[in-house]
């Protein structure tokens, strides 16, 4: 306990919230975490969390500390910050020690190298292609372009002017070279799942879904702007998509998302396997998470398939939210697991809500029909809600037990 007259601590606990929104926490758990935290150091002060701004004050000295990070967080790096955040609810460290872990966090270099990278995001691409569409050529696609939008990837990362333009820049590339090589060369599977797999680094699947939380939890501000955050991206991809068919001449029906597969019913499973690979080398997690990536991968794939046969496409994405959620507030509130946060993102990642989302506009721009436009919304806030109501049912099951733990997401 430091007492509320300890700039150290206020200065940490608004470093720490800023940290947690780079990380895409949802604002609610930043504040609660805050909260806790400055709780923990004798604090009594008022809060504002917002995706890009974090505010802590303190009514009776008149003290403020204001952090509005203009980056994001790594994944590999919310490993550590998960850790810190755990040991700042408690009070286990020194404030001004917390201030320092924090600066190193986001001092961390990336874990592997440039090429490691790359090639990571092209395993990343070949396994979804294996996942969207099992074919010879949207493999081969897949890996090519992949590798493309991986050293643009990283190009960007030490680029902020190219990274805002990176997703209209890798859709143009990407689309440009598949629809022109499939034109002259008369190759089939031309379609716009095709495309998918090298682009889905850029899919708001994430962005969506917290906007649908904090939107439903009364977090207006932050749930609309990651909202319209979330359509601006997918609108870049489909303008940099239709641009590109204009330039190769390619016509609307060749904008179709219909799913193939020339390989095998073992495609998809090898390419849950091929994706972890790609994803632990282009995001560097820690070796110890791979087991769980391959774990929250195929919870996420098999509930999306099993809602989709049961109940119909439009509600594969909720079922598989939903057992996404629900599996990694299992595992997490076990010690010695990785946080909530953490592994739900990878099931993110499968799911692909926005990749549908993005196919769904561009077919809009292209046929002008308002069905594909419902379609679109519904695919997009499907998994958002499934996720929402994991959620829910966890609260209810936990609210008499011991839901305090700092990792998990809460009220």
């Amino acid at each position: 306990m430091t007492g509320d007259h300890d700039p150290a601590a206020l200065h940490f606990v608004a470093g720490l919230g800023a940290a947690m929104a780079s990380a895409n926490y949802p604002v609610t758990m930043v504040r609660n975490t805050m909260v806790t935290a400055s709780g923990a150091y004798g604090l009594d002060n008022q809060y504002l969390a917002l995706p890009n701004y974090v505010q802590v004050g303190n009514s009776e000295t008149g003290a403020l500390s204001i952090a509005h990070p203009d980056r994001d967080l790594r994944f590999d790096q919310t490993f550590a910050l998960s850790t810190l955040i755990g040991k700042a609810q408690r009070g286990a460290i020194d404030p001004v020690d917390g201030s320092a872990e924090l600066e190193r966090i986001w001092a961390m270099p990336m874990r592997f190298p440039t090429w490691v990278g790359v090639i990571g995001y092209a395993l990343q691409s070949a396994g979804l292609a294996l996942i969207l569409q099992p074919a010879p050529l949207t493999l081969l696609l897949a890996v090519v372009f992949g590798t493309v939008v991986g050293v643009l990837s990283e190009l960007g990362r030490r680029s902020d002017a190219l990274a805002q333009l990176l997703p209209t820049i890798c859709a143009f590339l990407v689309s440009l070279a598949a629809f022109t090589a499939v034109d002259h060369l008369h190759l089939g599977d031309a379609s716009l799942r095709a495309l998918a797999p090298p682009l889905a680094a850029f899919l708001p699947g994430a962005a969506i879904t917290l906007a649908v939380i904090e939107l439903s939890s009364r977090q207006m501000v932050s749930g609309a702007s990651r909202l319209v955050s979330g359509f601006m991206r997918i609108a870049q991809l489909a303008f940099g998509i239709l641009i590109a068919a204009q330039v190769a001449g390619i016509s609307d029906d060749h904008l179709i998302t219909t799913p193939v597969n020339r390989i095998g019913p073992w495609a998809p499973w090898l390419g849950l396997v091929v994706y972890a690979v790609g994803g632990m080398l282009f995001f560097g997690p820690p070796n110890r998470f791979l087991p769980w990536m391959l774990l929250m991968l195929g919870t996420a794939y098999i509930g999306q398939v099993v809602g989709g046969a049961v109940l119909g496409s439009y509600a594969s994405g909720f079922v598989g939210g939903l057992v996404l959620t629900l599996t990694a507030f299992a595992i997490s509130h076990r010690p010695g697991t990785p946080a909530t946060v953490s592994l739900i993102l990878p099931g993110f990642w499968m799911l692909v809500p926005g990749s549908l989302g993005l196919m769904g506009v561009t077919e809009l721009m292209g046929t002008d029909s308002t069905a594909v436009f419902a379609a679109t919304l519904i695919s997009m806030i499907s998994i958002a809600l499934g996720v929402q109501f994991g959620l829910l049912l966890w609260r209810l099951a936990r609210q008499f037990g011991d839901s305090d733990d700092p990792r998990l997401f809460r009220d």
